[in-house]
């Protein structure tokens, strides 16, 4: 009796038992809900779009990182009308929504006409909300500015772009070092998916050793930088440890014919019941950039799927 009055009083420590036996039920009959597809199945295989995961995005530096995520935050918008706030500091937010407006009509901005750059925006403006730049913000503080948007505005996903560019926690700092920071800021970041049914997906830079490491003589892209692994990424191995997905996006941006491939190796996929599982190692999934960089292809095909919205007069 003592046991079960310390339990009542436990109360919010301790699991509902009966729950998570329900959902092992529901893997067993096959009714687990799985992660969103984009019904293209060199993505649908082994990425998801799944509520409430903590995503660690990774990738060296000025290789097109955020140009890809936005793509694919984009293409979920379009599909499942999800919504997103954006946090990216090395970028200023028009920059940002002019790529999108690019995107959705698979030109550059100049040539788009006036009534489809005014629906493109409103688009926009209803599904994805972008914090200030110009301020500093600790991580603490961009949590705590993404729940008062999420209690005014029911956003799906958060963008944090890139983990490096906020500012250490003063109070959190005096008591913790680097590796105890960084294992603090992404528990809570974890937690706060949790909590709110929140997907965050987090970019972050590649160390400078990974930037030394080469392809070797006898690989077809001998001298270039190699994507890096999930081990390289700046603080090391706690982020890959902390993560749901852990996801690589890497070009090699100085290749003569292989500039235009942005490569997504899925190193990670923490719950494969629910869809995804990690690309080869040698045979990620592989985006083309269209002429101008205004989207992407697959053996082809354009992921948006221009031609056919245009013929069925379809909104996006």
């Amino acid at each position: 009796c003592s046991f079960f009055l310390y339990l009542n009083k436990q109360r919010k420590m301790i699991i509902d038992f009966n729950a998570h036996v329900q959902k092992i039920k529901d893997v067993r009959s096959g009714k687990i809900k799985e992660g969103l597809t984009l019904d293209i199945p060199e993505i649908d295989e082994h990425f998801r779009y799944k509520t409430g995961n903590f995503n660690v995005i990774l990738g060296h530096a000025n290789t097109g990182k955020t140009t890809v995520i936005l793509y694919l935050m984009l293409m979920y918008s379009i599909k499942h009308n999800l919504k997103w706030l954006v946090f990216s500091s090395e970028n200023e937010p028009y920059t940002l929504i002019k790529k999108l407006i690019e995107f959705m009509e698979g030109t550059v901005i100049n040539k788009i006409e006036e009534e489809h750059f005014k629906d493109r925006t409103e688009f926009i403006n209803s599904h994805f909300k972008f914090i200030d730049p110009t301020q500093l913000y600790s991580f603490k503080e961009i949590l705590s500015l993404a729940q008062d948007v999420k209690d005014a505005w029911n956003y799906d996903g958060l963008m944090i772009d890139p983990y490096n560019s906020m500012m250490k926690d003063k109070q959190l700092s005096k008591t913790h070092n680097g590796h105890e920071y960084d294992y603090y800021a992404t528990s809570e970041m974890r937690v706060f998916c949790k909590r709110n049914n929140i997907t965050i997906w987090l970019n972050t830079h590649a160390s400078t050793e990974a930037l030394r490491k080469r392809h070797s003589e006898r690989h077809e892209y001998y001298g270039h930088p190699i994507p890096p692994m999930a081990s390289d990424v700046e603080g090391g191995g706690k982020f890959v440890n902390r993560a749901d997905d852990f996801i690589v996006i890497h070009r090699y941006v100085q290749h003569p014919t292989e500039w235009m491939y942005s490569l997504i190796h899925i190193r990670k996929v923490k719950d494969v019941d629910t869809g995804g599982r990690p690309t080869p190692l040698d045979n990620p999934i592989r985006l083309k950039s269209v002429i101008n960089n205004v989207g992407f292809e697959i053996n082809g095909k354009n992921l948006l799927d221009l031609p056919k919205r245009v013929q069925t007069n379809l909104p996006f």
